[in-house]
């Protein structure tokens, strides 16, 4: 089914929005594309939320431009670099190796529940059950510690790769889960945003390429969603960013998330 422009531009704003939100990005476009566009394939749901991920990649690989560029003069010329650049570099090949292949099996079982006859409301009381529990995890999260980049450990990898793997099931707020983790580890409020929003680069570059790069079709309608995911992702992060950090987002996850299951009884 090709969706039209305007479709496609609601998913793009969509993602460009609530992907700096702990409300999952992913949960907002699938519950869109099963309740208004009618497309309920789990795999289809998969792949298109990715797609639209790459505008917000391409958002914050210019946000987080001289982050980027330091973990990329780390990867050449290692043995000179800080020390805290190196630990960055080591904690995002392992992260992304540990999450890429925990969340390809991940999405290879959704993919195998394609015989499954799902409904929007079936999904839609997937994925508020899914939003719960991330809104658990935000509110079980203790006071900013006073860590930094330069006190990651190989542990953390493995927390944090588990933690990014679980957020490929529609529901699960990748930026939610990651940035409680390294809040739940002791880390202060602005290096876990930006090493959860480092994280998010590889994965989701390397998940297009692998899931999505042989029925990848840049359409005009696609690629107008794919600018709006983009645009208002660039416009938006660096204002989320800040105000993530004064309100807290988990009870208006927890109730979103008890509407939506409730929407079953309608």
């Amino acid at each position: 089914m090709e969706l039209t422009i305007i479709q496609f531009l609601i998913l793009g704003i969509v993602q460009g929005i609530t992907e700096w939100l702990p409300i999952s990005s992913s949960g907002m476009l699938s519950l869109i594309l099963a309740n208004f566009y009618g497309v309920t394939n789990p795999g289809v749901l998969v792949t298109t939320s990715l797609f639209f991920h790459l505008g917000t990649f391409f958002a914050a690989l210019i946000y987080l431009r001289k982050e980027v560029y330091r973990m990329f003069h780390s990867l050449f010329h290692y043995k000179t670099s800080k020390i805290e650049d190196k630990k960055v570099l080591n904690f995002i090949i392992f992260t992304t190796i540990i999450s890429g292949v925990l969340g390809f099996l991940i999405i290879k079982l959704l993919f195998s529940l394609d015989f499954l006859d799902l409904t929007g409301k079936t999904i839609s009381f997937a994925i508020g059950i899914m939003l719960l529990f991330t809104g658990i995890i935000q509110i079980s999260k203790k006071s900013p510690g006073l860590k930094k980049a330069k006190d990651l450990k190989h542990k953390d990898s493995w927390v944090l790769g588990l933690a990014q793997a679980a957020s490929v099931i529609p529901g699960i707020s990748r930026s939610g889960i990651t940035i409680s983790a390294l809040l739940l580890k002791k880390f202060d409020d602005t290096s876990a945003l930006k090493l959860s929003f480092l994280m998010s680069l590889p994965i989701v570059l390397i998940g297009n390429i692998i899931l999505n790069l042989e029925d990848l079709i840049f359409t005009p309608n696609a690629l107008f969603g794919l600018l709006a995911s983009f645009i208002f992702g660039l416009l938006t992060i660096s204002f989320l960013m800040k105000l993530s950090k004064k309100i807290n987002f988990a009870w208006f996850v927890i109730v979103f998330a008890i509407l939506m299951m409730a929407s079953i009884l309608v």
